[in-house]
């Protein structure tokens, strides 16, 4: 495949599975042997990764992911996007707050035949525990 081709995977990928939760895109565009590798510990196959983005999609049922940068080299492509959604379900054992969340995050994505073989993925965590007021802000602002 060319790196436009996998690009254009990808963001298919996020576009479906995230802003129209289309979970299906998983069957068609993980491998069966799909490994997503996040900081919580590696989750295998498309129905392990239905459970990763369910815990998410509960959590934030307004959940839009918008690509921020996007790089495709032979195989891989590196994505960079910045997450926003509402804390409406429990996520992590963390009751819903009603608060708004903005989080960037990050994945490397590696393609086999048309089709992703891994993710290792990034978010920023800590901050949206800190808009969610889980712990407590540094109450540093820029000035």
């Amino acid at each position: 495949m060319s790196r436009e081709e996998n690009e254009a995977i990808v963001r298919k990928f996020l576009d479906e599975a995230y802003n129209k939760r289309n979970l299906a895109v998983g069957d068609e565009l993980l491998t069966a042997n799909s490994v997503l590798h996040w900081p919580g510990g590696d989750t295998t196959g498309p129905e392990g990764w239905k459970r990763f983005a369910t815990g998410f999609l509960t959590a934030f049922p307004d959940l839009h992911v918008s690509i921020e940068d996007i790089v495709a080299k032979e195989d891989k492509v590196v994505a960079r996007w910045t997450s926003r959604g509402t804390h409406e379900g429990e996520l992590q054992g963390i009751a819903p707050t009603g608060k708004r969340v903005t989080v960037m995050g990050m994945g490397i994505y590696r393609l086999v035949g048309g089709k992703i073989q891994e993710i290792w993925g990034l978010n920023d965590k800590f901050g949206m525990l800190q808009q969610l007021g889980v712990i407590p802000s540094s109450g540093h602002t820029e000035g």
